[in-house]
């Protein structure tokens, strides 16, 4: 849903006409900052802040910013970065899953059994453990909507039923290795695409990106909204060409993008296509924005929250199968430790509000990104993990000021 407010249509050839049309570079960058000051700031803090982050760093430690230690970076985010997708949905219609830790761990359990112990094949274990992530969600909807218990309480229930299932799965033994020949182990660990690929790749989401985002403005200049002009998305789509391919470029010096990571970010376009382009996704944001006013709108209120449940333990359960495919293992400790902490501050570092109606599925990439580096960034530097925490808290304390200071302004400005 756009952010823009409606406008009566504009006389052709105004300043005002121009300035909305985005016919010029300047009227773009005039819109940008009056976004900003009504409080529209999108993912401009978490940008600015993961820029200033890598820099610092960088200044400690030159090995960071290498291409090698990059390609780790964006495989390690994966997991918890597929979880996050999940959070951003429950957080958008201001609920929460606390779970999903739990779940993630319980997939990966049933995934080592049934490669192991019970014979299956790695697409019945697949299936397997994604169809228990859906019965996990739909259970916690009718729970919600029949029942109207807290989410919080539901899935901290949940929580515990689930580290208890997983305990059951593994038995005594506690822990599973994965064949290393399995296809998911293979392809958390060693598929990348071809260099040639991957700039294929880079170029093909730059003209997607073009030829999107110049639909949206033809599509709001009939109903007489303001609009980007062509001039303004050529540049910007020019811009993100020659950033991926540098990207691709910088990762092909060592082994390259990974297909995990391709996987990852295909998920997060999937996801926010359907958040912004659907009467689904439009459903999300109006519950999210006024549970009342969505129901008077004729929203089925409870099959949008049935849906976010769903949606957020099968993705839990797939970033689980992920992790398994990563540590070539599955055991007690999967998705215990920190993974449900770092998920949900993933989603809301990336500018997904507490408060719901705001954010996007590009919020678990950009939080995820700043969690992982500062997470590596520290294991490069030799620092212990209570400072990775705390320094880890601290942006998410800074990221709830700025999403509370943001809502603010925007109260205000709709008073004005």
């Amino acid at each position: 849903m756009s952010n823009v407010p409606a406008t009566k249509p504009l006389t052709p050839g105004s300043p005002d006409e121009e300035l909305a049309r985005g016919l010029s570079l300047r009227g773009a960058a005039a819109t940008m900052v009056a976004r900003v000051r009504a409080g529209q700031l999108g993912s401009l803090p978490i940008v600015v802040g993961l820029v200033l982050i890598w820099g610092i760093l960088q200044s400690l430690n030159s090995a960071f910013l290498s291409s090698r230690d990059l390609v780790n970076l964006a495989t390690e985010m994966v997991p918890v970065g597929v979880i996050a997708i999940g959070i951003v949905l429950v957080l958008l219609v201001a609920e929460i899953d606390l779970s999903v830790g739990s779940m993630s761990g319980v997939a990966s359990s049933i995934l080592g059994v049934g490669l192991t112990s019970r014979g299956w094949s790695l697409p019945v274990s697949i299936v397997v453990a994604l169809a228990v992530g859906v019965v996990v969600g739909l259970v916690y909807g009718f729970a919600y909507v029949r029942f109207r218990v807290p989410s919080f309480v539901i899935t901290l229930a949940g929580l515990l039923a689930l580290l208890g299932l997983q305990l059951h799965i593994l038995g005594t033994g506690g822990s599973i290795n994965l064949p290393f020949q399995s296809g998911i182990v293979q392809f958390m660990q060693n598929d990348f695409l071809p260099p040639l690929a991957a700039y294929a790749l880079a170029a093909a989401c730059s003209v997607a990106f073009f030829g999107s985002r110049l639909g949206l403005a033809r599509r709001r200049r009939r109903h007489g909204l303001p609009a980007r002009g062509v001039l303004a998305i050529a540049v910007s789509a020019l811009v993100l060409l020659v950033a991926l391919e540098a990207v691709a470029w910088y990762l092909n010096r060592a082994r390259g993008v990974s297909m995990p990571f391709v996987l990852f970010v295909a998920l997060v376009i999937v996801v926010d296509w359907a958040l912004k382009r659907t009467k689904w996704g439009r459903g999300v944001y109006a519950v999210g924005g006024s549970v009342e006013a969505a129901r008077r709108a004729g929203i089925r209120v409870s099959l949008t929250y049935l849906s976010v449940f769903v949606g957020c333990s099968f993705l839990a359960a797939l970033g689980g199968l992920l992790a398994a495919g990563r540590l070539s293992a599955a055991s007690i400790s999967s998705g215990t430790g920190d993974v449900n902490l770092n998920a949900i501050a993933a989603a809301v570092i990336g500018g997904t509000s507490l408060f719901g109606g705001r954010g996007s599925a590009y919020s678990a990439l950009l939080g995820i990104l700043v969690i992982e580096s500062i997470s590596n960034g520290l294991t490069l530097l030799n620092l212990t993990s209570a400072a990775r925490f705390m320094i880890t808290g601290l942006v998410l304390f800074i990221a709830v000021v700025v999403d509370s200071l943001a809502k603010r302004s925007r109260a205000l400005h709709g008073a004005a």
